[in-house]
């Protein structure tokens, strides 16, 4: 046995010996995680079957998240280590913050919160950018036991007051502006104009003036945070930990629902901190005083997770980034951060790397930057294809993970978890189930289908900690939403197969597997086929309506800049690759070439909205749209072939 199958051998003898103690006893090895976090009261039982929608975890438990995130690695000697590094190519600002200097501005903000009436319990909205204010705001929420609710920065005034009237928060913290590479995005009209909107109206709102954009103060209601902070600062005013129970919320995470009332993931405070730091320790591999890049924002899942909490709460660096992929200022943004910054891992969104990939298909931004000290990229947020993944190995010469999670379950629930040694990488698979995840596959009948099979991707209950117990508010919404299609399991909505070796590949919504004359195919297989073409930048194919078939699918392609063959010729080649690789089956006979595909601002395509414009049908413009132009876009190119 040469050394790399042996170092492989011993990762999956590790993998699998974690996995089966968790499998054989799921509240002694919690028990074990849970020594990672110091309690107020420890934990003596790790889950209550009989509590809540199926169980909740470290019941008996008391603590409080901030200062496992803050106070004890300052107490523990890690005072003036960087705990968090704010890199902003778009305002050309840098800052480090030490975890002794960071814990300063938490509790200082704390102690304003408290002043404006926050107490635990009450619920703090975050309307905020991409600036270290944003991460203090999350912490000194967390601190005073009060409940945070971030809501991506410059969310539409309807969304936002939707979320304000479901939360019904306190005070509201914001900034007057967020940036972006082309265009300053002014927060406090969207904001005033919410609350107008809102049932419910905020006590307090507490405005942080950028140098970019002035704001005007509404008389009664709005607070300057400088000037509020330096107050309490002058006044030696400082908030201290609040005990909280391990089942207490410690946030509130909207989601688009689909009926238009948005879904408020609930989030624990113990169950959350013990995962988190298990997965800094299994599946990213980033210890104390290393380096995470968490190329995110702190309005969605993976930046409370990933930029804010974890890292934090492992004693590591992490980094804040106001910036893009591209653009600010070039394809080689991310390599400069990591070789300035010392960054072992680095994570963001399959789509970031695409973006990447069309600009610079060649790498050449990467020359110059030395980034030795750099361990692994892993990609989530969507499918990574296997092209994006080949490409982004072949040329950073690092493990690169594909990993699997949602913004409910708060943490991954299947990759590749290096800190217990590197598994084989099967492209297309983000890899195996994470201890703690029941991972399975059943056909509409509840029913597990055989190794290789497309079926419904499910868990199987209970749910481990850290993942939402609920929704806010909404048991019933909660139990119908996701507990209630296969009894005994939380349908996560995605679809996909498990290989015999027990790798799981998730190739797409539920909503994106097209039923094409009675045979049901993945989206997801026929975006790679279309993706290994060397023209192709990125991809999405979504199912439209065909009288004779039911369906058909409509593959909308990107081309990588400075492609010389034309589109029309493209467009053929890639539909008898399609035939070719995936057979007649597949039905493949429309590719169109189109200048960008609509996302939401974290990268997701919105395949949704793309096969409602080709189907003629009406729509409503996600609120979570990056630039709502590209619909006119898609919807002239399928009125040029006659759809729509």
């Amino acid at each position: 046995m040469n050394g790399s199958h042996a170092a492989s051998a011993r990762a999956a003898e590790s993998y699998r010996a974690t996995y089966a103690r968790w499998q054989a006893d799921p509240e002694a090895y919690w028990l074990e995680m849970a020594r990672g976090i110091d309690w107020i009261k420890a934990p003596e039982r790790a889950f209550d079957p009989a509590a809540g929608a199926y169980g909740r975890w470290f019941p008996d438990a008391t603590c409080n998240t901030c200062f496992n995130a803050l106070d004890r690695h300052v107490r523990d000697g890690r005072g003036q280590q960087a705990a968090l590094i704010y890199d902003s190519p778009v305002t050309g600002t840098k800052a480090r913050y030490s975890y002794a200097e960071m814990l300063d501005e938490v509790a200082t903000l704390g102690a304003v919160l408290q002043d404006l009436g926050a107490t635990k319990g009450d619920r703090v909205l975050i309307y905020m950018p991409m600036v270290p204010e944003a991460a203090f705001a999350m912490l000194a929420c967390a601190r005073i036991g009060a409940v945070h609710s971030v809501v991506f920065g410059g969310f539409a005034a309807k969304e936002l007051a939707s979320r304000i009237d479901d939360a019904e928060p306190r005070v509201i913290l914001t900034a007057t502006c967020g940036i972006e590479p082309t265009r300053v995005v002014e927060y406090k009209p969207l904001l005033d104009s919410a609350i107008e909107m809102a049932r419910h109206k905020p006590q307090t709102c507490v405005v942080l003036q950028r140098p970019q954009a002035d704001a005007s103060m509404h008389a009664t209601r709005d607070k300057n945070w400088r000037t509020l902070t330096a107050a309490a600062k002058a006044a030696g005013r400082k908030a201290e930990c609040v005990e909280v129970a391990a089942t207490d919320p410690l946030y509130i995470l909207y989601t688009s629902g689909t009926t238009g009332r948005p879904k408020g993931v609930v989030r624990d405070n113990g169950g959350h901190m013990v995962v988190l730091k298990e997965t800094m320790d299994q599946l990213y591999d980033v210890q104390p005083g290393e380096v995470m890049f968490t190329a995110s924002d702190v309005g969605w899942v993976v930046g409370h997770s990933y930029i804010v909490y974890a890292p934090l709460i492992q004693g590591a660096t992490t980094v804040l980034y106001e910036g893009k992929p591209v653009g600010t200022p070039d394809p080689g943004a991310f390599w400069r951060v990591i070789a300035e910054h010392g960054v072992k891992v680095l994570f963001t969104a399959p789509t970031a790397f695409r973006a990447i990939r069309k600009e610079d298909p060649e790498g050449r931004h990467l020359a110059g930057y030395d980034l030795s000290g750099f361990g692994a990229l892993f990609l989530a947020g969507e499918r990574a294809d296997p092209e994006t993944l080949k490409w982004a190995e072949a040329l950073l010469k690092v493990p690169v993970i594909d990993h699997w999670w949602q913004t409910e379950t708060g943490s991954p629930i299947v990759g590749n978890p290096i800190g217990l040694g590197a598994l084989p990488i099967k492209h297309g698979s983000p890899t195996v189930p994470l201890p703690g995840w029941d991972v399975q596959c059943l056909d509409e009948g509840g029913h597990p289908v055989k190794p290789g099979t497309m079926g419904a991707i499910v868990l199987k209950l209970p749910l481990p900690p850290g993942a939402l117990p609920t929704l806010w508010g909404d048991d019933r919404r909660f139990r119908e939403g996701y507990l209630a299609h296969f009894p005994g399991y939380y349908d996560t909505s995605d679809a996909g197969f498990i290989d015999e070796d027990g790798y799981v590949f998730i190739m797409g919504r539920t909503d994106d597997i097209i039923n094409i004359a009675g045979h049901r195919l993945s989206t997801g297989g026929m975006e790679e086929v279309l993706a290994a073409h060397p023209a192709v930048a990125e991809c999405a194919v979504v199912g439209i309506r065909d009288a004779l078939k039911g369906e058909q699918p409509c593959g909308f392609v990107v081309l990588k800049a400075g492609v010389s063959q034309p589109p029309d010729e493209i467009e053929r080649e890639l539909v008898a690759l399609v035939r070719d690789r995936i057979g007649p089956v597949a039905a493949f006979k429309l590719a169109l070439t189109v200048n960008r595909l609509p996302k939401t601002r974290s990268g997701k395509i919105l395949r949704a909205t793309m096969r409602k414009i080709a189907d003629g049908e009406d729509y409503a413009v996600p609120a979570t749209i990056e630039d709502v132009t590209v619909l006119s876009e898609i919807s002239a190119v399928l009125k040029g072939r006659g759809f729509g």
